[in-house]
């Protein structure tokens, strides 16, 4: 068992913040013999010296400003616990977990993350980044507690978030550039095009696949990449390769027909109405950052 209490371990924070004795004990409201017989005891159980005596002040032993900083990191520990104690009580739930379809534009989510950090400190954020079916299973696995999806499941119900805008997208000096006229599914067989692994169990695909060739890659960033390279053609989400387009590394493809196509995506909360007061919190949060960005022709 500890030897030392937390009140001893505030008495010396006190002392080194406040300057010494006298003045800990006005901020503690106590006397000063009562400020000295807690550091007294402190150093007789611990069998250490904290403070040494130079002239009429007290100064910090080397020994003395190692237990300061530890004793700084414990208060704040203990304070930490009482306040997630207190949210327990409240209902508020310890972690929140989120599934986030990649579709979605990742710094949209860590602007609303760390919105959502200075209200909640104290509460763990799992991001969980889903392609295709992972998304699905999150929710129906209640692996997440609020998603971020395309697909509404039966059972569920889910608010419009954001209508993602796809284009077909190649470098520049990728052969299918070339041809210089509207390009038909023929054209796209011949060559390779760029696909997201579905992180879930059900391997599926989507959008239009009837590449001969094609290049699975685990992760949105790296088919970009990918793309950039000249490896193969791909589509996705506007929003995600405004810079390559701007840039001149990747360039749109002029099909004949369906050069656009557009996935909504949802909101959906796993518990429902029994959703708790962190998920409703940071699907508020998320909801009315999307409204003001809408708002201003985003």
């Amino acid at each position: 068992m500890p030897t030392v209490t937390l009140e001893q371990w505030q008495t010396l924070i006190s002392v080194v913040d406040k300057g010494g004795y006298a003045a800990a004990a006005e901020a503690m409201n106590k006397s000063q013999s009562t400020v000295s017989y807690a550091i007294q005891k402190l150093e007789n159980s611990l069998n250490v010296r904290a403070f040494a005596i130079a002239g009429r002040k007290a100064i910090l032993t080397p020994a003395g400003k190692a237990l300061y900083q530890r004793a700084k990191g414990l208060l704040e520990e203990a304070n930490q616990m009482e306040t997630q104690a207190h949210q327990f009580a409240e209902g508020w739930e310890p972690e929140l977990r989120i599934a986030m379809d990649a579709l979605f534009p990742e710094w949209i989510m860590l602007d609303v993350i760390e919105e959502f950090i200075k209200e909640r400190p104290l509460t763990r954020i799992k991001l969980m980044e889903t392609v295709l079916s992972g998304t699905d299973e999150a929710l129906l696995k209640k692996h997440a507690d609020l998603v971020i999806g395309s697909r509404i499941p039966p059972g569920f119900l889910g608010d419009p978030l954001l209508l993602v805008s796809f284009h077909l997208v190649a470098s520049p000096s990728h052969p299918l550039h070339q041809l210089n006229r509207p390009l038909n599914y023929q054209d796209l067989r011949l060559y390779r095009q760029l696909v997201i692994k579905d992180s879930g169990s059900r391997d599926l695909d989507s959008g239009w696949l009837g590449a001969q060739h094609r290049l699975t890659v685990g992760h949105i960033r790296t088919s970009i990449d990918a793309a950039c390279k000249g490896l193969g053609y791909a589509w996705f989400p506007t929003l995600k390769i405004q810079q390559e387009i701007k840039e001149g590394q990747l360039k749109p493809l002029n099909l004949e027909i369906g050069n656009k196509r557009d996935v909504q995506l949802n909101l959906i909360y796993s518990a429902g109405d029994y959703a708790g007061p962190a998920a409703k919190l940071f699907g508020n949060l998320l909801s009315t950052r999307m409204a003001k960005i809408m708002d201003s022709d985003f």
